[in-house]
């Protein structure tokens, strides 16, 4: 990759005294650079030299301007050219073919006409990720999510000064006021922990300023993060500037990328006939009347705006030269006019106003919250207008930088207040058009208010009135109210409706903390029967949300009020959101649970059938309480949700339902009429998070038919995690969804994401919204575990409410059991309550009976079960306080009935998904059942990791032992994690394994120390380091004790209970952080981070003569002979010595001994163990004198069965030492290891060579996946030494289609010397296993390389390696065993013979066919001409003394 050559600014500035001077000084870097020479803009952004005059990119694939369109019509936004070739290299190409969006810029192509225009060393460059690199940079690309996509990325940053990165778009031409520019970014880096952080810029060059359109926020975490910026009407040539400005030492990356282009060209003229509230454009389009005359340039030619024909009577202030007719409230806070030149460029400032787009231009603005609080609101008056039903006004309104201010339009008659229109949140660094009629009897004035939070502004621009505001001529009689004072709360705190106040982070906790609970009150949780229940809309476009009833009841079924899609008054499009106020925390099963409904029509075809319906909230009883029928219906697989179950008719399995799990939590797919979970038929809408579908990265991608989304705005770490969508699909879905949102720390908001097509008659609605077990302390039934793995019942507060917990009734419920009936128990036991107050408020409540012994209900206790334990659980009454009892289950699981005590961290970047394997292979518990897996390459992953973790679980004193079942397949699979999270400790990794390990199951095992007083919880974490694979676990279980010796140790977590003797001791360590001298790479992963045990044997460390062991725990006897394997390092010089023993009964016995080795390299050691009771293993090393010196351990692995000889395997057991390269900087993809039962991700014989069935191994290789990520996969063995006379034999399966046989499966020798093939074959059908004989020599050590590569990619096809004997010291010929093909020599020869001969008689048909038809056109001489071409057969090839004969080339094969 080269770097894109960086270019200075001109050194030239603006003219002394020039109106620009001052801002252009100030916008050198777009930030405070008061000493940078300040750069013309005119030199910087000249349009004069366009930067697509070639045709043809560099790459050569992609063409500009075909049709040679005129200049004026390049980078337009408008498709000119019939293969829209006007529109490439313009900062975007034509379209994305990744992404499937136009006027996109995705960086897989080339630049786009982008370029680094910096003034230093620190600049811009195309790159991509690497994997070699984890932790220092983008790990992936935004587009394709893998390290195969390619980004814009800063590189050399400063060392010693402040500077800035320029990046500088080619020039465009023209910009609708609807343009959208949305792009993503990644920060990286220590920078991003310190108080001042890089700052990212997007700015604007037209006319002859800068203006800024977006900046960075002012803290943010690691990951993708997606800006949007509005450049407004722009009427004349532009170009946008990307910046990243940071402090020397701060060391920050930054990576852009998919720069999209929307709704940015101007419509085609063309002549349309209008409706009856619509106009005609100067373009000859229609538009809606109410947008003439409102500000912005909708029909693009100026025409809506013309004031001698549609605006004179409009009354417009600007506020360029004062306030007009309008007055200010004196007081604090208070509306200032002002410019964005001298408000600076904090964040949360306009950049520049609405009339002029321009920094100088004026506007009215409230500042940041001051240390007074932000009770009072600023207040803007109107005039006093006449009574009126067609007043309207139009404003242009900046709410950015705070999640709590607040823009209010009121109309005030008779010092009455009254509230039209409020906009609340944050809309972004752009101004918003907001519109509102007044219709009044009485005289009055217009009040717009203003509060901001803390950080953040409020600004309003260009108030235009229309004909119908017409002024009193006598003196006013409309007063306005008098300012209130300040309101009873400090700063940082609300007001509670009975009085008192609280702190702000105490109200939408999720636990009441006023005395009549309004806290809570309006945090999202609503009916919307009373108002939007804290929802408020943060929409920018033509869509916006709203509380609305249904209006004709005779037409439809939408009762009562709802929130739904309304036509906006904002000039964006862009879909509709709507946000809560600042909630949290919130507790990890913390859920929202809403009724839906979306109604979209297939386009040109809109819908005739009436509107559906959203679900009703769970209705009252449809049985009488009574006897169970029979035969008795169960619950399937789980329980009702609490919100029904106190309506549900008892007992519950009256009402079947048929329940799936999303996320460990059942969600209902098929329901009766009368359970009020959604109506009747299936669930509507996508599980938690997608999982099973591709979630887009970007939810406003999904514009058509239309889509509705939750997410969660993180403001903690600045990410929006998408939490569940549904599309509309040309018909009416409706449902009732449960929405994970996870342990959240406090602030965030759920949003909600809507489009639809209003005009075509479509809609989307929500209603009914509930938050559910969201408070920090709750813990669902079935979630908390036990030390002993035993069950037990614990109860648990609920909601906190005005009243003590008062429990409905309980139900006995089989958990993780398959439903069962239980008796029905003596009637006449009802609601219990612990208050007398309680009671009586309850008192008029029907008899219900319960189930459960009376002693225990209502009891705060914690009792011991067992598995098959009824349940019993404390069911929630509406508007009442709650005690849950229930059985919990402990950390082991098998997932065959859920997750037990595990859930899916939903702040992760992608899911655990519990499934039956969807090709990746079966469970480990049965082989038909369900265990958990994450797969990196599903289209939902995205991002770095995905955490899999338990609930917070109680101390435990002594330690316990975790052992699981995992699973690390795939080509280039990454790591697993296994993490203790100790409250109030940095969390800590107790286990990992990276890279593949085949496609099979492997037992890990780790020790959980006594916590002491601390809660912990434990986490498995998936990372994607690796992008092609998968990673799975099942049958996890918890014992009390420390865990055994572990069979195989990396050392990359801790020394797997490795014990050190003696004051020269072993440590462990990596090369990057060790203070000990050591091997430059680990074995396991083969990088500088990876882990190792090493110990020093220089003299001042370990004398001569004197040891250090290393001895591990007791390994039991699982087999009469265990193969003790382990890797190995020794320094070139004086290294000392390293002795292997074994202890058996007190009894050590050495074993092995090495002193020397050749090379620097890991060497594999490996000893055969005959074991009658548990035996040890230990490591000494011996010093030898040296001055400096060490011996390093890894890798050690104990396996049932002898070893076998060194490269020698049959791949029963594991692979014997034979692993594949495990540095990404290779570019090269590993080898799998599987058996022959079938696997549609991975491709491969369905039997073994050495047993011929289903359940025998080999190694495997699927060629698919070459390609650009790498070109070749090798399979290499442990060092072997030199050989003068030593014989290779493997089997190998090949299934490569003859038409994509550029492919090869090399054998070769590396060694110092170099590398070399000893025998190749090109890619073919080999039909079975066929045997293949190789010599092998070396005169120095050196190792075996199996090798697949190919030329051209996609080759689709798989190759097989087994039974690969080598023997030394009688070569070949001796051998006693000869491999074959698995079919006949006759067959074989044969079918040689057949092909050579075909291939003869078509070589002579082709040649005499030839020279006739010459002959016949007498170009054909009497004298034979010289010819280069072989003569004979030419598919032969000589490589060290071996012939390889190719298959004959098919006609139109390429050479």
């Amino acid at each position: 990759m080269m770097p894109l050559r960086a270019q200075r600014f001109p050194q030239q500035g603006p003219k002394p005294g020039s109106p620009d001077e001052c801002h252009l000084q100030d916008t050198c870097a777009l930030r405070h650079l008061p000493r940078a020479p300040c750069p013309d803009p005119r030199g910087l952004f000249s349009p004069v030299v366009s930067p697509i005059a070639g045709t043809v990119l560099p790459s050569g694939s992609t063409v500009v301007n075909s049709c040679r369109s005129a200049a004026k019509q390049l980078c337009n936004f408008i498709c000119d050219c019939s293969d829209c070739s006007d529109e490439n290299q313009c900062g975007y190409l034509r379209g994305s073919a990744v992404l499937g969006t136009p006027f996109t810029c995705d960086f897989e192509e080339g630049d786009c006409g982008w370029q680094d225009v910096s003034t230093s060393a620190y600049r811009w460059v195309r790159g991509r990720a690497s994997l070699a690199t984890w932790g220092t940079g983008p790990h992936s690309d935004h587009t394709v999510g893998t390290d195969l996509g390619w980004f814009m990325v800063t590189v050399s940053p400063p060392a010693k000064t402040m500077a800035t990165a320029w990046l500088r778009s080619p020039v465009m031409r023209e910009a609708a006021a609807t343009c959208e520019i949305r792009a993503w970014y990644h920060l990286s880096g220590s920078g991003l922990n310190q108080t001042e952080q890089p700052l990212l810029r997007l700015a604007m060059a037209y006319r002859d300023e800068v203006v800024g359109l977006w900046q960075s926020p002012e803290r943010g975490g690691e990951g993708w993060h997606q800006l949007v910026a509005y450049p407004g009407r722009i009427t004349e040539q532009f170009q946008l500037i990307f910046s990243l400005t940071q402090l020397p030492t701060c060391g920050a990356e930054l990576a852009l990328d998919d720069i999209v282009f929307r709704n940015c060209g101007l419509q085609e003229p063309r002549q349309q006939v209008c409706g009856v509230e619509e106009s005609r454009c100067g373009r000859g389009f229609c538009l809606a009347r109410h947008r003439f005359c409102d500000g912005t340039d909708d029909c693009g030619d100026g025409s809506d705006e013309d004031a001698m024909m549609w605006c004179k009577s409009f009354t417009l202030c600007s506020f360029e030269q004062n306030l007009c007719s309008w007055e200010v409230e004196v007081g604090q806070p208070a509306w200032e006019r002002n410019t964005s030149l001298n408000l600076g460029t904090a964040y949360g400032i306009p950049t520049r106003d609405h009339s002029n787009n321009s920094r100088a231009g004026f506007f009215l603005h409230v500042g940041s919250t001051s240390a007074t609080g932000a009770s009072s609101p600023a207040r803007l008056s109107s005039p006093t207008f006449q009574a009126t039903n067609s007043c309207s006004l139009v404003l242009y309104c900046h709410l950015h930088g705070s999640a709590t201010s607040s823009l209010s339009i009121s109309y005030v008659t008779n010092s009455t207040k009254h509230l039209v229109r409020e906009r609340t949140g944050d809309l972004g660094s752009c101004w918003v058009r907001e519109r509102v009629d007044f219709n009044t009897t009485e005289s009055f004035k217009v009040l717009i208010e203003g509060v901001t939070g803390s950080m953040g502004t409020v600004a309003i621009d260009d108030l235009i009135l229309s004909p119908g505001c017409v002024q009193e001529q006598e003196k006013p009689l409309t007063t306005l109210l008098n300012q209130a004072g300040a309101g009873p709360c400090a700063a940082e705190e609300v007001a509670c409706d009975s009085g008192g106040c609280i702190a702000t982070e105490l109200a939408c906790d999720f636990a009441e903390t006023c005395p009549d609970g309004s806290d809570e009150k309006h945090c999202g949780a609503t009916t919307f029967e009373a108002g939007a229940g804290g929802w408020h809309d943060v929409s920018v476009g033509q869509l916006r949300w709203g509380v609305q009833r249904a209006t004709e009841p005779a037409d439809t079924v939408l009762i009562g009020a709802f929130l739904a899609l309304q036509a906006g008054e904002g000039q964006m499009v862009a879909p509709a959101r709507a946000r809560t106020p600042l909630l949290g925390p919130s507790g990890p099963a913390c859920a929202m649970e809403m009724s839906y409904r979306i109604h979209s029509s297939p386009q040109g075809n809109p819908p005739v059938q009436p509107r559906g319906a959203l679900p009703a909230p769970c209705p009252p009883p449809a049985h009488p309480w009574g006897a169970l029928p029979a035969p008795c219906p169960t619950l399937a697989q789980g329980r009702v949700p609490h919100a029904c179950l106190p309506l549900l008719p008892l007992p519950a399995p009256l009402c079947p339902i048929t329940l799936s799990w999303s996320q460990g939590v059942p969600v209902p797919t098929s329901v009766p009429c009368d359970c009020g979970l959604g109506g009747c038929g299936s669930h509507g809408g996508a599980p938690a998070g997608g999982q099973g579908l591709p979630v887009p990265a970007d939810p406003a991608l999904l514009l058509v038919p239309g889509f509705l989304t939750i997410s969660v705005v993180d403001h903690t770490t600045g990410t929006t995690h998408l939490a569940w969508h549904t599309q509309g699909h040309g018909s009416t879905a409706v449902g009732r969804v449960h929405v994970p949102l996870g342990e959240r720390t406090r602030p965030f908001q759920v949003e909600l994401l809507g489009l639809v097509d209003l005009q075509d008659s479509a809609s989307a609605a929500i209603d009914n919204v509930t938050f559910v077990q969201c408070h920090l302390d709750m813990v669902p039934p079935g979630a908390t575990g036990t030390a002993s793995g035993a069950w037990a019942r614990r109860t648990a507060m609920g909601r906190r409410g005005p009243w003590p917990p008062c429990l409905q009734r309980w139900i006995m419920v089989p958990w993780g059991l398959p439903g069962d009936c239980h008796p029905v128990p003596s009637p006449g036991t009802g609601p219990w309550c612990r208050s007398p107050r309680a009671r009586a408020e309850h008192a008029s409540s029907p008899r219900i009976p319960a189930w459960g012994e009376p002693g225990e209900r209502g009891r705060e206790a914690e009792e011991k079960g067992h598995l098959g334990d009824p349940l019993a659980f404390g069911v929630p009454y509406p508007h009442s306080l709650t005690t849950v009892t229930f059985l919990w289950p402990a950390l082991s699981c098998n997932f065959e009935r859920g997750m037990c005590g595990w859930y899916q961290d939903q702040s992760s970047d992608f899911k655990w998904v519990r499934g039956t394997g969807q090709g990746q292979g079966s469970d480990h518990t049965t082989g038909l059942g369900y265990f958990m897996a994450a797969d990196p390459a599903a289209p939902w992953s995205r991002g770095q990791r995905a955490q899999l973790v338990t609930y917070r679980q109680e101390p435990i004193a002594t330690p316990h032992c975790l052992s699981f079942w995992y699973r690390l397949a795939g080509p280039q699979i990454g790591t697993l994690n296994l993490k203790l999270q100790l409250e109030g400790v940095e969390e800590t990794v107790l286990w990992t394994r990276r890279g593949t390990q085949g496609s099979v199951w492997h037992r890990g095992q780790a020790t959980l120390p006594a916590t002491g007083q601390r809660q912990y919880r434990v986490a498995f974490e998936a990372l994607r380091d690796g992008f092609l694979g998968d990673v799975a676990l099942d049958d996890l279980a918890l014992t009390a004790g420390p865990c055994g010796a572990e069979v195989s140790c990396s050392f990359e977590a801790d020394a797997c209970g490795l014990a050190a003797s003696g004051q020269r001791t072993w440590l462990r360590q990596s090369n990057g952080t060790g203070t000990t001298a050591g091997p430059p790479a680990d074995h396991t992963t083969g990088t500088v981070t990876g882990h190792y045990m090493v110990v020093s044997t220089g003299r001042d460390s370990l004398p001569a003569g004197h040891a250090a062991a290393l001895t591990s725990q007791p390994y039991q006897p699982s087999a009469p002979a265990q193969c003790l394997a382990f890797w190995y390092q020794l320094s070139a010089r004086t290294p000392g010595s390293l002795g292997v023993f074994v202890e058996q009964s007190g009894v050590r016995r050495k074993v092995m001994g090495i002193s020397t080795m050749e090379g620097d390299a890991w060497h594999r050691g490996h000893v055969t163990v005959r074991p009658d009771g548990d035996w040890q293993a230990i490591f000494e090393a011996v010093g030898a004198g040296g001055n400096h010196g060490y011996i390093a351990l890894d890798d050690l692995h104990v396996s049932d069965g002898a070893c076998p000889e060194p490269a020698s395997c049959d791949f029963e057991r594991d692979m014997c030492g034979w692993s594949s390269p495990s540095d990404p900087r290779l570019y090269s993809f590993a080898w799998g290891w599987k058996s022959g039962v079938p696997l549609a991700k991975y491709p491969s014989p369905e039997q073994d060579h050495t047993l011929g069935t289903r359940n025998g191994h080999y190694v495997h290789f699927d060629t698919s996946v070459l390609g650009p990520g790498g070109t070749t996969a090798r399979l290499e063995s442990q060092h072997l030494p030199a050989a003068a006379d030593s014989c290779l034999q493997f089997w190998y399966h090949m299934d490569i289609p003859e038409h994509l046989s550029c492919g090869e499966l090399r054998v070769m020798l590396h060694s110092v010397a170099g590398q070399r093939t000893v025998w190749s074959m090109v890619g073919h059908r080999s039909q079975g296993w066929r045997g293949v004989v190789v010599p092998v020599q070396s005169p120095t050590e050196f190792q075996i390389i199996f090798e697949v590569t190919t030329r051209r990619w996609p080759m689709e096809g798989t190759v097989a390696l087994d039974d690969i004997v080598y023997s030394t010291g009688r070569g070949c010929h001796s051998s006693q065993e000869v491999p074959v093909e698995e079919k006949s020599s006759g067959s074989l020869v044969a079918e040689v013979v057949l092909g050579l001969l075909l291939a003869v008689i078509a070589l002579v048909l082709v040649a005499a066919g030839g020279w006739y038809w010459l002959k016949r056109r007498g170009l054909v001489s009497g004298t034979p001409a010289e010819s280069n071409t072989p003569q004979g057969f030419d598919n032969i090839t000589f490589r060290d003394d071996k012939v390889i004969i190719s298959p004959v080339p098919k006609e139109g094969d390429e050479n």
